[in-house]
């Protein structure tokens, strides 16, 4: 039977998909972050949230940093299921003995993201008469600047795919959109046909997207973007999706019709990646990085960076100032014949 803390848990998660509007891909994040919580907890005896306390969420937070000691988990396809305190052999019953390892600082803020979320829900709800994460603050994190390509480099990998495949049409459309507008992969992956905003043909064709709650923006869409769409629209994509079992308002497909998901359009850009000599310095965000970059770098303000990406705060949209702020110095020691 399932445990107070167990349906909290779940009501929580219900909460942040119906009312909330978070994307699968945060759910499921959150889902293995609170699982691993409930772990904590339930090895210690700690099943109602009204018996949870600040230490015990302090506790938990300290053991993000060095791992848990290793204790068993009854078996079951319930990712919240809890362990099982009495059983002491890992050779007997039926559990299994889990581990949870260190997490880096980011991966350890992420998980007490989901702590703090879900006590403030409790609260909120009235599940529990105060938040017991209210006053543990995650671990700080130190100041990592995204990675962003050169423009020649961004060149070389929107030239790498062919063309005069389906295939390569559609791959041309995905980077360009990827670097021409700023969207997440997972944004980019969602596009309908319909969320262009006008005929492609239009210099004021743009696009509708969804970011992170569902929040809707529009960018504009450049010339070479809007070629590589109209290209992948007419040459290519009807091809793909006659191949569907039902047909599909998405914008990019797969082979079998089918939206093109996440994952397999992160392994687009690796593959090019990697076939334009660029390789590990290419991740998910690698291609949004670039493009924010170099519109400061253009001179673009920053609070008009700030829409295109969707940031809901300056503060987040600011650290692409640290990083032209390096670009310049870098320029500077190496261009300016009294600067060393």
């Amino acid at each position: 039977m399932a445990s107070a803390l167990e349906h909290l848990v779940r009501a929580y998660l219900d909460h942040l998909i119906v009312e909330r509007g978070a994307s699968e891909h945060t759910v499921a994040g959150y889902r293995r972050d609170l699982a691993r919580y409930t772990d904590y907890l339930a090895v210690r005896g700690l099943v109602d949230p009204a018996v949870i306390g600040e230490q015990d969420v302090a506790g938990f937070a300290a053991s993000l940093r060095t791992g848990d000691e290793t204790h068993p988990k009854v078996k079951g396809d319930d990712p919240l299921q809890t362990p099982d305190p009495t059983f002491d052999s890992p050779n007997g019953g039926d559990a299994t003995w889990v581990t949870h390892p260190p997490l880096a600082a980011s991966s350890a803020a992420r998980a007490m993201s989901a702590v703090r979320g879900l006590h403030r829900f409790a609260a909120s709800e009235g599940t529990t008469s105060g938040d017991a994460a209210a006053e543990v603050r995650p671990p700080k994190l130190g100041r990592r600047l995204p990675h962003a390509l050169s423009v020649a480099q961004v060149q070389a990998l929107l030239d790498a795919p062919d063309t005069t495949t389906v295939t390569g049409l559609r791959d041309a459309a995905l980077l360009e959109l990827l670097y021409g507008t700023g969207a997440r992969v997972s944004e980019a992956t969602a596009l309908d046909v319909d969320d262009l905003t006008a005929v492609l043909g239009d210099a004021d064709a743009g696009l509708r997207l969804f970011g992170k709650g569902r929040k809707e923006r529009m960018v504009p869409l450049g010339s070479y973007a809007r070629a590589a769409v109209a290209a992948w629209l007419v040459r290519g994509r009807p091809e793909w999706a006659s191949r569907a079992k039902a047909a599909t308002p998405a914008l990019l497909l797969n082979s079998r019709g089918a939206r093109l998901g996440r994952q397999s359009a992160w392994a687009v850009l690796q593959r090019y990646a990697e076939a334009t000599g660029l390789g590990e310095a290419v991740g998910p965000h690698t291609l949004r990085h670039s493009f924010a970059t170099h519109l400061l770098e253009g001179g673009a303000d920053v609070r008009v960076v700030q829409e295109l990406l969707g940031h809901a705060s300056v503060t987040t949209t600011q650290i692409y100032t640290l990083v032209t702020v390096d670009h310049l110095r870098e320029v500077f020691l190496a261009s300016h014949p009294r600067a060393r």
